[in-house]
């Protein structure tokens, strides 16, 4: 395949492909959330609920796509390219896998890896009368259970959901702001997930007192098919540039409370030619100066 490379002809579309160029510090990524071709309408308000908890940083396609991400892929990665979007959640129903979703995302274009989830109770945001969060505001992400960190599946799903829901770096944090929890448990082979609005309440000292109201959306899940990367893949996306690795700093060193350590290499000193404080005590005798001088002491001139 040959392809043509066209110099852009106006400005706006400068832009569109300067903001599509490799970055050192890549963009906050990006969700596509599609409907499958025999979506029912539980799948639907699920998508439409993960859209609303990930603005502005989703895509929600309202049209039906009737693909099969486990046997043709060719669809997603047409998508991701032409929404430039790096993660993706595909919502299906039928009867040998109801109620059905596929979460994944992409590297270069193409599917890294994806897991199948089937949805076994949810509740939406309009069942729940409580306030809401306002739009763009960052989740804190707790994970509870060890199949998190044993099992390999429910490890690369904990990855998965990390780079879904974890939303824009940021450089500083502000009180206020750490209003909404995202909590996923692993218990007994289900994935149980629920949001959380943070209040703050006066405690009578400087600590607020804490408490947490069920916000929603709240789903049971459970693990069904997984297509996982090779471990070559994966590290491939893991690989970073040289330029964002930090410069190893020579002769510092740490402590195990944080103290730094800092080494200075000189030459060796003569510490007979030190310059001290001078004193009568630290006075060189006689005998001293005419070893040093090697045994030979001037003799005095006569007086005539």
């Amino acid at each position: 395949l040959i392809y043509c490379y066209r110099k852009p002809k106006t400005k706006r579309a400068k832009r569109f492909l300067e903001k599509r160029e490799p970055k050192l510090k890549e963009n906050t990524k990006n969700a596509m959330l599609i409907k499958g071709g025999n979506a029912n309408l539980t799948v639907t308000e699920v998508l439409k609920d993960i859209y609303a908890v990930k603005k502005p940083f989703a895509v929600l396609y309202k049209k039906k796509n009737i693909t099969r991400p486990f046997e043709d892929q060719t669809s997603l990665d047409f998508f991701s390219k032409k929404s430039d979007c790096s993660l993706f959640l595909f919502g299906s129903h039928n009867k040998k896998r109801p109620n059905n979703l596929i979460i994944g995302r992409m590297f270069d274009y193409h599917v890294l890896d994806m897991i199948e989830l089937g949805i076994e109770k949810f509740v939406s945001l309009k069942d729940v009368k409580n306030s809401k969060c306002p739009e763009g505001t960052k989740p804190m992400l707790i994970f509870a259970g060890d199949m998190f960190d044993v099992n390999e599946e429910y490890r690369r799903l904990k990855s998965l959901l990390i780079d879904f829901f974890r939303g824009p770096s940021v450089p500083s944090i502000r009180l206020a702001g750490l209003e909404y929890v995202l909590h996923f448990t692993a218990v007994d082979g289900k994935i149980y997930m629920r949001s959380y609005k943070v209040l703050l309440k006066k405690s009578g000292c400087k600590i607020p007192r804490i408490e947490l109201e069920e916000m929603g959306p709240s789903l049971d899940l459970v693990m069904r098919r997984t297509h996982l990367a090779s471990d070559d893949l994966y590290k491939l996306s893991l690989k970073q540039p040289k330029a964002l690795k930090p410069k190893k700093k020579k002769n510092i060193s740490h402590d195990v409370f944080g103290t730094t350590y800092g080494r200075i290499h000189m030459q060796k000193q003569d510490l007979g030619k030190l310059q001290t404080r001078k004193m009568k005590g630290l006075k060189k005798r006689p005998a001293e100066k005419s070893a040093e001088d090697g045994g030979v002491s001037p003799k005095k001139s006569k007086s005539a």
